[in-house]
C-alpha cells in the first residue's frame, strides 16, 4: 500500500502581541475559533498550548491550556489538529486522561482514531427517545423512593462537604450500565487519584474512562474537560450502548464558563454569572439522553454544588429547570451521622410515574408522606408537645421511625440492587 503524499503547504503562524493572564492575543493568525494552538519554544521546553476563544480587531483571542511561564512577545504561535474535533474511541476505556485527552494515569499516549465534535451533534427533539425502561444506581433509598430510568438526567445537590461525592461513588459502584463516563472537573487532585484508585481496578476497568482536570488547571481546559466526557458518552451511545455519564461538579464547569465569558468581556447577570455561562449548563446535559436511532442511552449524573447551601443560587436553580430530577443531601440530616443525607422530601425522579411499577409507586408515596410527617414535626417531637392520636400518620411514622431509618442509612462499600431496595421498600411498608 503507498504511503500518504507529504503535506507540502507552508504552515501559517501569528506572534503573541498581548498577554493578561491567561488571555493572550495573536497577530497574523487567523484561526477558527475552537482551534487548538502551540507556541514555539527552545528545544527542550514544553510548548504551552491554548485555545481559540474569539477575535477583535483582527487579532485572535486565545486561553492558555496552562502557565504562562516563558511566554514572551513576539512568541511564534501555530495551529494544529481540526477545529472543534477530538479523537474518541474505544482505546479510552480502563484509562485517565485530562481534558486534551493526554494520559495522567502513567501509561502510554491513547491511540484513538474516531473523530467526534467536542460540541456535540445537535439533534432533532424527537431523536431523543422517551425513558421507559429502570436504571439500578445501587443505592437503596433511590433506587425505592426516586426511582430512576435509563436515559434520564438527574442532578446531587448539596453544600460543599455534605457527601456528594461519596454519593456519586457509590452509585458508580453499583450503576448497571455498559460504559461508564467519569468527569471529574474543578475538583482536588487528592480526589481524582483516590477515585482512579478505586475504581479503575478489577472486571469495571475496561469499562471505565475517566476525564479529570483538577481546580488548579486553566478554565478552558475545566470546560474543555467536561465537553469531551460528554463526547466520549456520545460515541459510546452511538454504538448502542448504554453509558452512565458522571460529571462532578456542574458547578466547577459554570464557574469555568464565566471565567471565560468575563476574560471576553461579557458583564455578568445573575449573581455575577455572564448569561453564556448558565447557557453552557443545559448545552451540557442536553447531549444526555436516549437515542432513538441506535438504541444507545447516556444516564447523566451530575453533582451541583450549592454555595453557601443555597438552593436558590443560579447554577442549582439552572440545573434543577432543565434536569429530569433531583437529589438534595441536607446538612442537617449529615450532622445527625445518617448517610447517605438525602433529603427524601425535597428530592424527586420526574421519571418515576413512567418507570416504577403502580405498586412501588404507591408503596413509596406512602414512605415519603411517613419521612415528611416525622420531618415537619420534628421540633414537637423532641419538646414532648405532641399527644398520640392526635394524628395516625405521625403515629405510624413514629412507629416505624427506627426502621424507616435503618431502611434511609447505607454503609459506603454496600450495594442494594433495584428488585432487593423494591422488596425492602415492600416488606417496610406491608406492616400496618
Amino acid at each position: 500500500m503507498a504511503s500518504a503524499a507529504p503535506v507540502l503547504e507552508p504552515v501559517p503562524l501569528g506572534r503573541i502581541v498581548s498577554c493578561d493572564g491567561g488571555m493572550i492575543e495573536v497577530s497574523g493568525l487567523n484561526a477558527p475559533i475552537g482551534t487548538l494552538c502551540r507556541a514555539r519554544v527552545a528545544a527542550g521546553e514544553h510548548a504551552p498550548a491554548a485555545e481559540v476563544v474569539g477575535f477583535r480587531g483582527g487579532r485572535s483571542l486565545m486561553m492558555l491550556l496552562g502557565d504562562t511561564v516563558r511566554l514572551q512577545p513576539g512568541t511564534l504561535v501555530r495551529a494544529e489538529g481540526h477545529p472543534g474535533m477530538v479523537m474518541v474511541g474505544e482505546e479510552f476505556l480502563g484509562r485517565a486522561v485530562d481534558g486534551t485527552g493526554s494520559p495522567i494515569d502513567g501509561g502510554p499516549p491513547v491511540r484513538a482514531g474516531q473523530p467526534w465534535p467536542l460540541g456535540g451533534k445537535r439533534e432533532s427533539a424527537l431523536e431523543r427517545a422517551s425513558v421507559e425502561e429502570t436504571f439500578d444506581c445501587g443505592v437503596r433509598t433511590i433506587n425505592a423512593l426516586m426511582t430512576l430510568g435509563v436515559g434520564q438526567r438527574v442532578g446531587v445537590m448539596a453544600g460543599s462537604g455534605v457527601g456528594k461525592s461519596v454519593l456519586l461513588d457509590m452509585m458508580v459502584s453499583g450503576a448497571d450500565c455498559d460504559v461508564a463516563v467519569i468527569g471529574l472537573i474543578g475538583e482536588r487532585a487528592r480526589e481524582v487519584s483516590d477515585f482512579v484508585g478505586r475504581h479503575m481496578q478489577g472486571a469495571k476497568k475496561m469499562k471505565t474512562a475517566i476525564v479529570a482536570v483538577p481546580a488548579d488547571h486553566a478554565a478552558n481546559l475545566r470546560l474543555r474537560g467536561a465537553q469531551f466526557a460528554c463526547a466520549l458518552a456520545e460515541y459510546f451511545r452511538a454504538q448502542g450502548l448504554k453509558v452512565m455519564l458522571v460529571l462532578d461538579s456542574l458547578t466547577r464547569v459554570a464557574h469555568a464558563a464565566r471565567e471565560i465569558a468575563l476574560s471576553l468581556g461579557e458583564p455578568g447577570a445573575a449573581r455575577g454569572y455572564p448569561p453564556s455561562a448558565l447557557a453552557t449548563i443545559t448545552k451540557l446535559v442536553e447531549r444526555a439522553g436516549n437515542a432513538a436511532s441506535t438504541g444507545g442511552s447516556i444516564t447523566g449524573l451530575y453533582t451541583v454544588l450549592a454555595d453557601g447551601d443555597d438552593q436558590a443560587d443560579p447554577v442549582v436553580d439552572t440545573a434543577r429547570a432543565i434536569l429530569d430530577g433531583h437529589i438534595v443531601l441536607s446538612r442537617e440530616i449529615a450532622q445527625r451521622g445518617l448517610y447517605p443525607a438525602i433529603d427524601v422530601p425535597g428530592s424527586l425522579s420526574r421519571v418515576m410515574e413512567h418507570v416504577a411499577a403502580p405498586a412501588h409507586r404507591r408503596q413509596a408515596r406512602a414512605l415519603r408522606a411517613l419521612i415528611a410527617a416525622l420531618e415537619s414535626n420534628r421540633d414537637f417531637l423532641l419538646m414532648g408537645a405532641y399527644r398520640a392520636g392526635t394524628d395516625p400518620q405521625l403515629d405510624r411514622a413514629m412507629a416505624l421511625q427506627d426502621r424507616i431509618q435503618g431502611f434511609l442509612m447505607q454503609e459506603t462499600h454496600e450495594l442494594a440492587s433495584l428488585p432487593a431496595s423494591v422488596d425492602a421498600l415492600a416488606a417496610l411498608m406491608g406492616d400496618g
